[in-house]
């Protein structure tokens, strides 16, 4: 085996690749693991910030101190969602979630791969060719298996033969960090709007006095501009002080996501796997990050990766499917979130399927049908 001969290739150094790295290294410590990335550790990466338990519980079944990831930010122990309509849910959470920047997280992983014994490089990758027995990246690295976990923008999606995202499966949002004093600590909001439907507006404190800030909307049509979703994320969370935003593009899971193709794995954002009802994605990042990369080492990769996603994830990613183009309109949210309000086992059962791999089941529809007859009753 030649220096740049590797067993595993990962490509992209966010939680998706470096759980990858981390997971193939637990399988076969003696692997050779290669991760790409673009970007110098510490950078950040424009997300919501949100560290359900669920994307907890992954790392520290791979051996990651999790205690280490979240240090310096304090528990989230509730959640506060107020529906297009204005019907409000303020409950706490079964399981404490928390807030992590990216430039936090980020780094702590990469770091934790380092330690597992990956080799980290920084470099911008422009081709990935797949052939029979290995894969060539960049025309000069040679590996047996490709991990792509290079984001929303995948160079490894767009070059392995993966569908582009289909219309109406896109999202956009803006993020910001404000001073976290107008809203309760510990406490996620949710602001939800009929205007520009699907959208919402967020505010989850950090615990350091800050608290990321942020407006998401679906495309349906024209892209929306910059101004009106500053325009929107103000109009929704009236507090907010001007401050600077960045703009992201999130490719929502459509519940049937390509993932294996021949020697080239899809992780994460690469692989469309964004929760479409809350834009969740740092709990499907490191699940299929770890799937991937215990795959990497197997003797067909694109099979037990398939094969354990869908073990893992197939059911609830057919039923936030099946969610989202219920979704559409406004009102189901209303539903939702009353049933929410009445029921703590109802909150905690959706909280599941925005966060983790819940499923609708017999009780979350017993739920909606009483708040659709609440919902006639005052009508």
């Amino acid at each position: 085996m030649t220096a740049n001969t590797w067993d595993l290739v990962v490509v992209g150094a966010g939680p998706a690749g470096s759980t990858a790295a981390i997971a193939a290294l637990r399988a076969d410590p003696d692997a050779r693991v290669l991760l790409l990335d673009a970007a110098a550790f510490p950078r950040d990466k424009v997300c919501g910030d949100g560290v359900a338990p669920h994307a907890l519980d992954v790392l520290a079944d791979l051996g990651v101190d999790v205690a280490a990831l979240v240090a310096g930010t304090e528990p989230i122990t509730s959640l506060r969602m107020v529906s297009p309509g204005g019907v409000v849910a303020a409950r706490t959470f079964a399981r404490q979630a928390a807030v992590v920047p990216r430039v936090l997280l980020d780094e702590r992983l990469v770091r934790a791969a380092v330690a597992s014994g990956a080799v980290l490089r920084r470099r911008r990758v422009r081709t990935v060719v797949a052939a029979e027995d290995e894969v060539l990246v960049d025309g000069d690295i040679r590996a047996r298996v490709v991990v792509g976990a290079d984001g929303a923008e995948s160079v490894v999606r767009r070059q392995c033969g993966a569908r582009p995202a289909p219309a109406g499966t896109v999202a956009v949002a803006l993020r910001g960090y404000a001073p976290a004093d107008p809203w309760p600590a510990g406490e996620q909001l949710l602001t939800m709007t009929g205007a520009d439907w699907p959208a919402y507006a967020w505010a989850f404190p950090v615990g350091d006095g800050t608290a990321n800030v942020g407006y998401g909307q679906l495309v349906t049509g024209v892209v929306p501009t910059r101004a009106r979703m500053t325009e929107r994320l103000h109009h929704l969370l009236p507090d907010l002080a001007p401050l600077p935003l960045r703009g992201h593009r999130l490719p929502l899971s459509t519940g049937r996501p390509e993932v294996g193709h021949g020697r080239v794995l899809l992780t994460g954002d690469a692989a469309s796997l964004v929760n479409p009802l809350t834009g969740e994605g740092i709990y499907y990042a490191v699940l299929s990050g770890g799937l991937a990369g215990a795959a990497a080492l197997t003797p067909d990769p694109a099979r037990a990766y398939r094969r354990a996603l869908r073990e893992r994830l197939g059911g609830h990613l057919r039923h936030t499917d099946l969610l989202a183009r219920l979704t559409r309109r406004p009102w189901p949210l209303d539903l939702a979130t009353a049933a929410a309000a009445a029921d703590q086992d109802s909150f905690d059962r959706f909280v599941e399927i925005g966060l983790g791999a819940g499923k609708v089941n017999a009780h979350l529809l017993a739920a909606l049908a009483r708040a659709t007859g609440r919902h006639r009753g005052r009508a």
